[in-house]
């Protein structure tokens, strides 16, 4: 029972990105105590949300998101733009991005 649970603590710390971003640039950040994992690829990116939270605390995490994107990539999210696989999901979501020069 301990290797399991010493098992799951530790894939729960780990971000895996999804096959679409496979070589993309990883860029980690914690911003009011949350930590993201941001996967960037040219005009996109994918960020996951690392460790637990409860219900009432995942009302912030959409536009922390955002935010983290946009600080780790320095492009700017397309406005609207942030989707998660499953709807209302706060771990795991990817946007479009507008970057310098692209």
């Amino acid at each position: 029972m301990r290797v399991i649970l010493l098992l799951v603590l530790f894939l729960s710390a780990c971000a895996s990105p999804a096959p679409q971003f496979f070589g993309a640039q990883r860029h980690d950040i914690t911003l009011e105590g949350i930590r993201f994992a941001v996967f960037h690829d040219a005009s996109q990116a994918e960020v996951i949300r690392l460790g637990y939270l409860g219900r009432d605390a995942r009302a912030a995490v959409p536009e922390l998101m955002v935010i983290a994107a946009e600080r780790t990539t320095g492009c700017q999210a397309v406005p609207n733009s942030l989707r998660s696989r499953i709807p209302g999901d706060t771990g795991e979501a990817r946007l479009s991005l507008r970057c310098p020069g692209g």
